[in-house]
């Protein structure tokens, strides 16, 4: 699960939305949990679809985000294969567990600048907090928190495409996040949703993130989920590119077996 989770915080790192078509390369990473090195991940655009590859070994893994069919597709080049996903309806069930009412989230300019990738980038302290039931059970009430500096770049290419998708897709209770590590950890995949959000309403394009995810609880479990939540992920955006891209990019690829799921 853990592989799970790591592996799709890196296929969608720094995903980019809708109406332009747009390609971003970057390097994610994280350290926790068993979790070390980089990855290097390319994101693609196109309307309101996006499509996230990341190479890991000798494999790459694909995320497919349709927010207007409602629909994720997950599958690697291993298999000739993919998961299907109706998003409304998970969305609806994962709401089960996390107390949206206790969400708190803010994003505060620290006062710094940067160059990143040829761009000038604003310093942002960020702060998510999500309430939720662990795996779904309500006698594990969880608090996740999610703080780090973010590096946004406001006007760089895309920027209206990133703002336009994450709003959309947030709205219709989108996670980023592989829906089985959410079904886990719903608090964190639900943390992580509002950051895009929080990043989005910035104005700009997160080009550099640095992410402590950590867990909270009370009672015997409180020491386990300590440990649980001692995460750390970054991402660093190596290059964004406008230009036409094919729609065969936003589909599982022909002949693939799908599978759904729920």
């Amino acid at each position: 699960m853990t592989r799970v989770f790591f592996a799709t915080v890196l296929a969608i790192g720094l995903a980019l939305p809708a109406y332009a078509d747009v390609t971003i390369k970057q390097t994610t990473g994280g350290k926790g949990l068993g979790m070390s090195g980089n990855a290097a991940g390319t994101t693609y655009i196109k309307g309101n679809k996006m499509r996230a590859d990341v190479v890991i070994g000798d494999r790459t893994q694909t995320s497919i985000f349709d927010v207007d069919a409602q629909k994720m597709y997950v599958f690697d080049s291993k298999k000739k294969e993919a998961d299907v996903w109706e998003m409304g309806a998970f969305a609806e069930e994962l709401s089960k567990s996390v107390d949206t009412s206790s969400a708190k989230a803010s994003l505060k300019p620290n006062g710094q600048t940067k160059p990143i990738g040829g761009q000038t980038a604003t310093g942002y302290d960020v702060e998510i907090s999500v309430q939720a039931a662990m795996g779904g059970n309500k006698d594990m009430n969880t608090m996740v928190t999610l703080a780090g500096p973010v590096w946004i770049v406001k006007g760089a290419p895309g920027s209206k495409e990133y703002i336009d998708f994450y709003n959309a897709a947030v709205e219709k209770g989108f996670i980023f996040s592989d829906p089985r590590a959410a079904k886990a950890q719903p608090g964190q995949a639900k943390a992580m949703a509002q950051m895009y959000k929080q990043l989005a309403d910035a104005g700009g394009i997160a080009y550099e993130t640095e992410m402590q995810i950590k867990m909270g609880g009370s009672g015997p479990m409180s020491g386990i989920l300590a440990r649980l939540g001692n995460v750390t992920i970054t991402s660093q955006i190596e290059s964004v590119a406008v230009g036409p891209l094919g729609d065969d990019l936003f589909a599982p690829p022909a002949g693939y077996k799908l599978n759904p799921r729920k």
